[in-house]
């Protein structure tokens, strides 16, 4: 006679325990990302409420809908409304109608540009001897260089010298650092970089400013550089603080700005209207 196989059940109450795991972590999940969109929104609510058109009376097309940076602008913007707007531009923002040239926008006023000037050794921007003499007329106005690691210090001062001439209530001479060196240890750079401040220096009895991005200003130029001002670039999102040490913050290469077609890089200058005067030549 055979005897019955007596088969016993696993219990389900591991797989029913992990599904209502499962099921709450994608709630404390989803609310975790709720609350987070929400919280980014209420922070943001001022930009947000003025481009959806209750601060203004422009009509928007989906074709034509503001990037989220344009909400970071404006908020950014706000808290710094006792600080001074500026602009920065190339030959590549085109043919610039600086009478137009007022808002950053359509709210808040520019009262300073810097134009580039010169490029390496050799290299003049095709729409610096334009934007230079237009921008006198409407906004205190400076100079800057794109300086090239790889080529000679002193050429590329000289090419500044050559090009631009600084008058009173001109700001000073800025330089532009961004690249790191091909051929060369990150020391030469360095070398380099001081020769070209102290001719420009020299020529203008100006110290000149320092133009870089956060990241290869805390590497590179902030201990060994001190005893210069400096322009910082930081774009990130999350970013809304001016910090002390920086003279000018470039929170955006995304701006709209009146008088200028695309995007355009817009400037705080770390003081009020009269300070900046103070910082002009005299």
């Amino acid at each position: 006679m055979k005897k019955r196989r007596i088969t016993s059940r696993k219990p389900t109450s591991r797989k029913k325990n992990s599904f209502w795991k499962s099921k709450i972590s994608h709630y404390i999940l989803g609310g975790f990302c709720f609350l987070l969109l929400f919280g980014i929104g209420f922070h943001y609510r001022n930009g947000l409420l003025y481009y959806l058109g209750f601060k203004s009376d422009k009509i928007l097309e989906s074709k034509e809908s503001k990037r989220i940076s344009d909400v970071r602008n404006y908020s950014v913007l706000s808290t710094y409304d006792d600080k001074v707007v500026g602009i920065d531009v190339s030959q590549y923002q085109g043919k610039i109608d600086w009478k137009s040239v007022r808002l950053v926008e359509n709210n808040f006023p520019i009262r300073f540009a810097f134009i580039r000037a010169t490029v390496g050794k050799d290299k003049v921007d095709c729409e610096f001897e334009t934007n230079w003499k237009s921008s006198k007329a409407t906004l205190i106005r400076g100079a800057y260089h794109y300086y090239r690691p790889n080529e000679n210090s002193l050429e590329q001062a000289n090419n500044f010298i050559k090009n631009v001439k600084l008058r009173k209530g001109d700001l000073p001479p800025v330089l532009d650092i961004e690249a790191m060196p091909k051929n060369q240890p990150i020391d030469s750079l360095k070398a380099g970089l001081k020769r070209w401040l102290e001719k420009v220096d020299a020529h203008y009895q100006v110290k000149p400013i320092i133009y870089t991005n956060e990241k290869f200003y805390e590497a590179f130029l902030k201990e060994d550089f001190s005893n210069y001002q400096f322009w910082i670039a930081n774009y990130n999102f999350f970013v809304e603080t001016l910090q002390d040490d920086w003279l000018i913050w470039q929170f955006t290469e995304k701006a709209t700005v009146s008088g200028i077609d695309g995007n355009v890089d817009v400037n705080i200058y770390n003081g009020s209207p009269k300070m900046l005067q103070y910082l002009t030549l005299n």
